[in-house]
């Protein structure tokens, strides 16, 4: 009986309380926070997508809205989130009387005008995202907003100082952004006042002026983004203090000096970033023996002295970048102890000597760079790097200058993807051990002596997409088997996993001296270039299947023969250069179909007929087709009118089209032609009668 009783009291406790969770789930949004909603809808330039036509009572069942449980009286809004929407207008104040609103997300929209001042008076808010907008005007200098921790407006159009009251009122804030705007002038003293602050992002502004030293008191702070603007003077040593920081990035900007000795104190540092900055002097100890630390750049300032490695306190090392700066003497050997290098960029500086042995210890590495250094022995180099097997990136351009190539040397990389040593004046042939790359997907040989005929196994590279082999002195036939690159005929390019190694320089050179460095070189265009050799024999036709190739570069060979007009069919071309050559017969009018062509040369060949008018042609100057007397274009002063004759004067033909019009032995046959025909005209007169007077032909 009892068993009974309990049972059915409990069967009542239910029915009540989902009786009592039923009636909440139908309560109304309060008729305040409606009445906002509705205000903020009609400023909207296009409807909000999941809040209906009608402007009902059930605002908390539109989308993007949540509303608290309350069960006692009407549900108030607490969160509103339209990120990513598409809204493009300005903000109402009535945003400002949702008084219980906790969270605010409107990034990544097109809004714009002006932040109205009451939104930064929110008594109740937390989280405040507005970025990925259009903002313009001034930060508000007066913000009381007593409750937020997260603070976003980063990448709008925001100008004026940072001078603003955020820090004095608002004592729990965690995170403030203010990246990617058009600030200026120096960061606020106050900001030290922000206790619990942990993420502060001031990157990509025009702030100038020293770090202010309360900023290095925050002893909560995490992540510290100043690159991108126009910061100067010492780095303080008090960022010592800094005890739970895990990333620090000064990149571009314009600190200098010496690195203090103080990173001892960073012990959960883990990414430290100051690249192109004007940092003199030695590395220092206590940086380059961080246990804590994963990544290291130091790119593009003036450090000097030997490259000094605390690899066994440095177990955590995965990326150390050290490019372009004024470090000399010998690689250290023991960076093979630094058994987590991922990636390794000593380019650009005054280092020589030879590849250690030791280096055949790095396995993990997938990127390494030494271009520009005075190191040497590439046979050694190659014989060592080889038995790193991840080995995916290696930029060596610019050294081992004037070796030989190695063409015939038993190498083997199997994961190589990129390959790069351009402009070292290499001698020999492109070398057998690169075909069984089988992952190759550049491959940069430019710049150098290398000679012989280019292999036709270079075809058979299934990922390859860019193909540089320009000033060198190949000769023989363009290989026919370039025409079947499968990543340059479908656009298909197998891109590097998100957070693996590309960010290597490559210096490319396009003649004349002038080169062009390619930081992010999985994105350079798709390339085939095989300028200034020797090659001869004509361009194959075949070439139409590269259908993703976006740059073709022919010029100062020795090709002749006509353009094929099936190379119309390559629509992703948006560089053509066949100057210097010499090809014959007309520039194919179907050539106006490649519509993303933005350079065309044909200059200094034996072509003749009628420039193209249509499509780009248009937009190339008169210097794309000089050096061509045959040309003609009605609207290019530099050419003859195509109008002024039929065909083009005998004298401006190329030498193997000409006629023997105006020759000796054409005057001559012009002579006697007429003189026959005289004679024969004279005699069939006297037959027919026509040379007797009237009286003789009566008689």
């Amino acid at each position: 009986m009892e068993y009974s009783t309990s049972r059915l009291a409990f069967i009542f406790l239910a029915i009540v309380c989902k009786a009592h969770i039923t009636k909440s789930q139908y309560l109304s949004c309060n008729s305040n926070d409606l009445m906002a909603l509705n205000g903020f809808r009609k400023c909207v330039a296009s409807p909000v997508d999941g809040w209906g036509a009608n402007l009902d009572s059930e605002c908390c069942s539109w989308a993007g809205v949540t509303c608290d449980n309350s069960t006692v009286t009407q549900r108030r809004v607490i969160g509103l989130d339209l990120h990513g929407r598409g809204l493009a207008m300005e903000i109402c104040e009535s945003l400002a009387d949702l008084d219980q609103l906790s969270t605010l997300n409107l990034s990544h929209n097109n809004l714009h005008g002006f932040l109205p001042d009451k939104l930064f008076q929110m008594q109740n808010l937390e989280v405040l995202d507005l970025s990925g907008n259009k903002f313009v005007g001034s930060f508000p200098l007066h913000i009381h907003l007593p409750r937020i921790r997260i603070f976003d407006v980063s990448d709008n159009n925001l100008v004026g100082s940072l001078t603003s009251t955020i820090c004095d009122r608002s004592l729990s804030i965690e995170s403030l952004n203010f990246a990617e705007n058009r600030f200026h002038g120096e960061v606020p003293g106050n900001f030290g006042n922000c206790t619990s602050l942990q993420r502060l992002f001031l990157n990509g502004n025009s702030l100038s002026g020293s770090l202010p030293e309360r900023l290095f008191q925050l002893e909560h702070l995490r992540e510290l983004q100043f690159q991108d603007n126009g910061f100067s003077g010492l780095l303080h040593e008090r960022i010592d203090n800094l005890s739970n920081v895990v990333k620090i990035d000064l990149s571009n900007n314009l600190f200098s000096g010496v690195l203090p000795d103080v990173f001892g104190g960073l012990r959960k540092l883990e990414h430290f970033a100051a690249k192109s900055n004007k940092f003199s002097g030695q590395l220092p100890p206590s940086l380059m023996s961080s246990p804590s630390l994963s990544t290291l750049n130091l790119n593009n300032n003036t450090l000097d002295g030997c490259i000094s490695i605390n690899c066994s306190s440095m177990a955590r090392l995965t990326s150390l970048n050290l490019r372009s700066n004024l470090f000399q003497g010998a690689l250290p050997e023991n960076l093979s102890t630094c058994h987590r290098l991922n990636v390794l960029s000593l380019a650009q500086n005054h280092l020589s000597g030879v590849i250690p042995s030791s280096f055949q210890n790095l396995q993990a590495l997938t990127l390494l760079s030494l271009s520009r250094t005075k190191i040497s022995d590439l046979s050694s180099a190659l014989h060592i790097l080889q038995r790193c097997r991840n080995l995916s990136v290696l930029v060596l351009s610019e050294s081992f200058r004037d070796e030989e190539m190695l063409g015939h040397a038993d190498l083997l990389f199997p994961n190589l993807k990129a390959f790069a040593i351009g402009n070292s004046q290499l001698k020999g042939s492109i070398p057998v051990w690169l075909r069984g790359c089988k992952n190759l997907r550049l491959l940069d040989l430019s710049w150098n002596q290398l000679s012989g005929s280019i292999p036709v196994w270079i075809g058979d590279f299934r990922f390859l997409f860019y193909l540089g082999l320009g000033n060198n002195s190949f000769t023989g036939d363009i290989p026919k088997s370039l025409s079947e690159l499968p990543s340059c005929i479908n656009s298909s390019r197998s891109f590097p996993p998100a957070g693996s190694p590309s960010n290597v320089p490559l210096l490319l050179g396009r003649g004349q001296g002038r080169f062009l460095t390619y930081n992010q070189f999985w994105n350079l265009p798709s390339t085939l270039d095989l300028s200034y050799n020797k090659l001869n024999g004509p361009i194959w036709p075949s070439f139409e299947n590269l259908k993703g190739l976006q740059a073709f570069y022919l010029d100062n060979n020795e090709l002749s023969g006509n353009i094929p007009n099936s190379l119309s069919g390559m629509q992703s071309l948006e560089k053509v250069n066949l100057s210097h050559n010499g090809l014959t017969g007309e520039i194919p009018a179907s050539f106006q179909k490649l519509t993303f062509l933005s350079a065309f040369d044909a200059s200094y060949n034996k072509l003749s007929g009628a420039v193209p008018l249509g499509g780009q042609f248009s937009t190339f100057p008169d210097s794309s087709f000089e050096g061509n007397i045959g040309l003609c274009g009605s609207s290019r002063p530099s050419l003859r009118s195509c109008q002024s004759q039929a065909k083009p004067p005998s004298d401006e033909l190329p030498n193997d089209e000409a006629s023997t019009d105006g020759t000796p032995y054409s005057q001559m046959a012009f002579g006697i032609g007429a003189a026959v025909g005289f004679i024969w005209t004279v005699s069939l007169c006297f037959l027919s009668g026509w040379v007797l007077d009237k009286g003789q032909r009566r008689r």
